[in-house]
């Protein structure tokens, strides 16, 4: 049994791997890409934010609109917590490269993908702007940027309700009878 009709949504570096596969599908086996936030392109004038050089009141103050509501002062962060979440960074420094995640032939690439593509982007993202977000998805055939308001990098987390509406009114956009 083969994929068919396959949904890709990837956020931050699972935008940057959802791209990728989009690029790759040579089989026609996705036919709707949704990337939240994604990076992994370089945007002449648009840098991404290094983010492994980022304390957690700097993570907090570029990747989330209301930075108050979700900073976590690392010293309240439970020890075997603290090691997961710094496993998880090294593991994306390792995935990503460091500083600055870009894919130098991506951005180029994606002119390739044929299948309609929506970018989600938080307003108040400071690691990748809107400017990139609307670089990125200028890129492609065929996309269309939106924009969440009162949202930074993630907007599926802060901006849960408009982010889903605008992934079904995307969704319900495309579905052929």
């Amino acid at each position: 049994m083969r994929a068919r009709d396959v949904l890709v949504v990837g956020s931050s570096l699972g935008g940057w791997i959802a791209a990728e596969m989009a690029v790759r599908d040579t089989a026609g086996i996705i036919t709707d890409l949704v990337l939240i936030d994604a990076v992994g392109v370089r945007v002449e004038g648009e840098p991404m934010r290094d983010f492994f050089g980022l304390d957690a009141r700097g993570i907090a103050d570029h990747a989330w609109h209301d930075s108050a509501r979700y900073y976590v002062d690392p010293a309240t962060v439970p020890p075997e917590q603290f090691a997961a979440r710094r496993a998880y960074m090294e593991t994306m420094r390792i995935l990503a490269g460091e500083p600055y995640m870009p894919d130098p032939k991506l951005l180029r690439r994606l002119g390739r993908v044929r299948v309609p593509a929506l970018l989600l982007w938080g307003e108040s993202d400071r690691i990748v702007t809107p400017a990139y977000g609307a670089a990125y998805a200028a890129a492609f055939g065929d996309a269309r940027l939106q924009v969440v308001p009162e949202a930074g990098h993630l907007p599926h987390i802060e901006q849960s309700g408009a982010t889903l509406a605008l992934i079904d009114d995307h969704l319900r956009g495309r579905r052929r009878p």
